[in-house]
């Protein structure tokens, strides 16, 4: 098993879309990159944490890719909106690829770059990849929460 870690806005849809990827083992909802210990979902919503609402993904690479990973990851949402997505606004909802190492590192950028250089996006890319720090599991009605709620999906495009 390996881990990945995106941020991509409100983490039930980028879940949602994570958890219909074949070779995805388990996913769970959270934030990291910020400051705070352990915070809240109260915490984060202050955006004075520095977290993202992020989704950490469990993967089998035998089955899946990081770098199709990375294909979802730009396909559910927008990542040209600076700290924002739809109508949900702050660095909490920013756009981040969180590495692991340096293989996944370097696999982002790659991709990153391939995009812009294919003007995928009517606008510049502003995704941050950073490495990755401590994540800590969001509240327990927020994992899963579109599939408690009967909902398919989320997605803001």
């Amino acid at each position: 098993m390996e881990k990945a870690t995106f941020a991509a806005g409100c983490f039930w849809g980028v879940e949602a879309a994570f958890r219909q990827v074949p070779g995805v083992t388990a996913t769970s909802v959270g934030y990291t990159g910020g400051k705070l210990k352990n915070p809240s979902y109260q915490d984060v919503c202050t955006d004075r944490t520095g977290h993202a609402e992020a989704v950490e993904v469990q993967f089998e690479p035998s089955k899946v890719t990081y770098e199709q990973l990375l294909e979802v990851f730009w396909q559910c949402h927008d990542p040209t909106t600076l700290d924002r997505q739809g109508p949900d606004v702050g660095t909490q909802y920013r756009s981040a690829i969180f590495t692991h190492d340096a293989e996944q590192e370097a696999a982002a950028r790659a991709s990153k770059e391939r995009l812009e250089r294919a003007r995928k996006f009517p606008r510049p890319i502003v995704t941050e990849i950073v490495p990755a720090q401590e994540f800590w599991r969001a509240e327990e009605y927020h994992q899963q929460y579109l599939e408690k709620q009967s909902l398919a999906q989320c997605r803001i495009r």
